[in-house]
């Protein structure tokens, strides 16, 4: 039995692992696309949308969870020639066509026969599984596996499999969420690993708890309110914008029964989601919404709609879409805006940018990881030097204000991680550390070393 790994060792993009039992039987454990710093000319994902890796072991992909990092390089794996199952979540299952038809029109072609042929191919091989299911895969020696809760977006999974002929436990846990996030239950620890590899995007570093980050961000907001600037929030269209919903929903709510002027100005704010494809996820949230945990199917019961309000305004079409850029960049009306992607590497976000970040009067709110090489960590390392950034190869000021939430992030911090391994019951011989930069890596082996853990970082 071997362990290989095809992505997310030299930094947080591009998972893909590969669980080798055999001569002749392996599994993926997801295909994801790179991002940043990983696909430029010195990245370690230059050229590799390609699949530059023997498959013809391979008898199934297991998809831990919908976001680009991890499915995207599903279209190239089929078009490589893989035909075996496409194994996920049922909710995984109704959101990886309409990703991977994104994927697709992005990087390959806007032929809608062939975005049709491959969104068939890729729905004939897909097989969803329920939570906690054993399921047996394919190949010529016993190997069963299950998909258990990861809580980082909907549908997200961390997949346990149970190898009969070396009676082993192995262990993949794709993206963990942080416990205490908005609508979806925390996971729980496996009751035994004996190889677990695991990600450490927050790895070095803790989360502000939920009350803390939610008082910051309606502070963050409220500034943006009294400077009757824009508020642009930069999210993936998965996880992160149902939860900022969530929570701007609440402090609206709350709002309500508030006596000063500033509660008064949340009653008039507009929420501004401007992605269809976010208001599409945002629609499944809906409709799943009996995977959301106890606190947010309450407040369903007690008659409120916390990813629908009345203030939450969706953009649509294209024109749409560069009307309200100009709007606010002309008017400077406040307003929150809410749009892909999460790290600024493309979307509808990069036109906001384009206009507003030269007005002082807008406020940019990051809510997640920001890659090496992205136009986010740019903004980030450049603003508190009074810089600029190039968009479009346009140089553009950076006069708005930025800041930081990092609690908002859908990611597991590092006491998270840690809790996750020390609650095994039959702990991990091996840990495999991968997903987050060297930093993150080591300062995580350290502490996993500290507690007796043998602990690997990959690379």
């Amino acid at each position: 039995m071997d362990i290989l790994h095809h992505g997310a060792v030299d930094g947080v993009t591009g998972s893909c692992h590969q669980l080798v039992v055999s001569d002749c039987q392996s599994y993926l454990i997801d295909c994801g696309a790179f991002q940043g710093a990983e696909v430029s000319a010195k990245g370690a994902g230059h050229n590799q949308l390609e699949i530059e890796f023997d498959i013809s072991t391979v008898q199934a992909l297991i998809v831990t969870h919908c976001h680009i990092d991890h499915v995207g390089r599903i279209p190239y794996l089929i078009a490589a020639g893989f035909k075996g199952a496409i194994i996920c979540s049922r909710a995984s299952a109704r959101l990886l066509p309409l990703v991977l038809q994104d994927a697709i029109e992005l990087s390959l072609t806007r032929n809608k026969n062939l975005v049709d042929g491959f969104l068939r191919r890729i729905e004939k091989q897909m097989i969803a599984l329920d939570y906690k299911t054993w399921f047996t895969l394919p190949g010529n020696q016993p190997v069963a596996m299950r998909l258990q809760r990861a809580g980082h977006i909907l549908g997200s999974a961390y997949v346990e499999f149970d190898i009969k002929q070396t009676d082993s436990r192995v262990v993949f846990s794709g993206d963990l969420g942080a416990p205490y996030t908005p609508l979806l239950p925390a996971p729980q620890a496996p009751r035994r690993a004996d190889i677990l590899v695991i990600e450490s995007t927050y790895g070095d570093r803790l989360h502000e708890k939920r009350k803390q980050r939610r008082q910051q961000l309606k502070r963050v907001i409220e500034r943006a309110l009294a400077n009757k600037g824009t508020v642009l929030i930069p999210a993936f269209s998965i996880g992160r914008t149902q939860e900022l919903l969530y929570e701007l929903e609440d402090i609206i709510h709350k709002s309500k029964h508030g006596q000063h002027g500033k509660a008064n100005i949340w009653q008039h704010i507009d929420v501004i989601v401007d992605s269809p494809l976010a208001a599409k996820f945002t629609e499944y949230y809906r409709e799943l919404s009996l995977l959301w945990d106890e606190e947010a199917r309450a407040k369903l019961k007690s008659g409120r709609h916390p990813l629908s309000f009345e203030q939450l305004y969706t953009v649509a079409s294209h024109d749409e879409h560069v009307r309200a850029v100009n709007y606010l960049h002309s008017t400077g009306k406040p307003a929150i805006v809410i749009a892909a992607s999460g790290m600024c590497a493309g979307g509808r976000i990069v036109n906001y940018l384009k206009q507003l970040l030269p007005d002082a009067r807008t406020d940019v709110l990051f809510v997640g990881y920001q890659a090496q090489g992205t136009l986010g960590r740019d903004i980030q390392t450049y603003a508190p030097r009074g810089g600029y950034v190039f968009i479009d190869e346009q140089k553009v000021e950076i006069k708005a204000q930025i800041y930081t939430l990092s609690g908002y992030s859908a990611h597991a911090d590092q006491q998270d991680l840690i809790n996750f391994v020390t609650r095994i019951n039959k702990p991990p011989q091996e840990i495999r550390i991968v997903h987050g930069d060297n930093q993150a890596k080591l300062a995580l082996q350290h502490k996993y070393s500290e507690l007796g853990f043998n602990a690997r970082v990959m690379s």
